[in-house]
């Protein structure tokens, strides 16, 4: 690819669903029809696709990154954070409600724009939107201390939703399935409480919540009756479930004391400690997990609270998935 980008044609807005058919099909010629305009097309012509910027290279009919900045304009960022469709996003922008703060001036202070076609390099940029701050994500990765009592469903049958405890961009995030905003990484009975993920990442939701990954999630039961050794050598050794033939065994577990012990599992099945509890003659009276990978819940993450997952946190959680 050249350096000098001179001879590129200006940037042309051209639908995802037209970058698709230019990608299934080798032989697209030097036109391509978009709507009722023709975009003509340069050896290395700009694409407009999602958030950022893609060269297609006609010799090659392939998609290649283009080095310059990526660039949005402000109502697609919007957008893209789930503050609404893009006329609202526009609305927000044009009444004064938006101001941004760019990567490239972490001490500077928010700048009010009234532009919705403003461009803006997206990465970094904080978002003040009607008086609360948003720091721009291109993938959502949240953790939820989640408390007694709620459901992790989008439409709960008897107790609340997670989800209402979530800011509505979260929940409005636009995806390309059916179901908007952030998904429960796995789920949690409605009487269970602590470590949830959330997230719009599919490939991420899969690398921690699939079996197949062997991902450690570490429980703190409580029992109904006192807890011995001889139970804990069961659930290590492996108990049968009345569904399935094939034993599942614990990774590790420990007592804590009398009613409580720490018990890891790698593997999701339908009610699986309560249900491994039982079978080893116990009964589970509360259920609360605190670990997933190598990351615990912090102690400062109050029941119903949640914040975004750093890098530090994903590098945890990624390192055992």
């Amino acid at each position: 690819m050249p350096d000098d980008h001179s001879k590129l044609v200006p940037l042309l807005p051209i639908p995802n669903r037209t970058v698709k058919r230019l990608c299934a099909d080798d032989s697209a010629g030097s036109r391509v029809k978009v709507g009722h305009r023709q975009a003509l097309t340069a050896q290395k012509t700009p694409v407009r696709y999602d958030w950022g910027f893609l060269l297609w290279d006609n010799n090659k009919s392939s998609l290649l990154a283009d080095p310059r900045v990526l660039t949005m304009q402000l109502q697609d960022i919007l957008y893209s954070q789930g503050f609404g469709t893009r006329r609202v996003c526009a609305g927000l922008i044009q009444q004064g409600w938006v101001s941004v703060r760019e990567a490239s001036s972490p001490n500077a202070e928010y700048v009010l724009c009234t532009e919705a076609t403003a461009g803006y390099e997206p990465e970094g940029l904080l978002l003040r939107v009607q008086g609360v701050d948003w720091p721009f994500h291109a993938k959502a990765y949240v953790l939820l201390h989640k408390p007694a009592s709620t459901e992790c469903s989008q439409k709960p049958s008897t107790y609340p939703s997670i989800y209402t405890l979530l800011p509505p961009p979260l929940r409005q995030r636009p995806t390309k399935s059916a179901v908007q905003g952030v998904q429960a990484v796995g789920r949690l009975d409605q009487d269970t409480t602590g470590m949830l993920l959330l997230s719009d990442d599919g490939q991420f939701i899969h690398r921690l919540s699939s079996p197949k990954k062997h991902v450690p999630k570490v429980y703190q039961v409580t029992t109904k009756h006192p807890v011995d050794e001889a139970q804990v050598s069961k659930l290590l050794a492996g108990v049968v479930l009345d569904d399935d033939p094939k034993p599942v065994r614990a990774a590790n577990c420990s007592i804590l004391d009398s009613h409580r012990l720490d018990m890891t599992l790698t593997e999701g099945k339908y009610h699986q400690v309560k249900r491994m509890i039982a079978a080893v003659g116990n009964r589970v009276e509360g259920l609360h997990r605190s670990r997933i990978g190598r990351m615990d819940l912090p102690a400062d993450l109050a029941p119903g609270q949640w914040r975004w997952l750093n890098a530090s946190d994903l590098a945890l959680l990624n390192s055992n998935a």
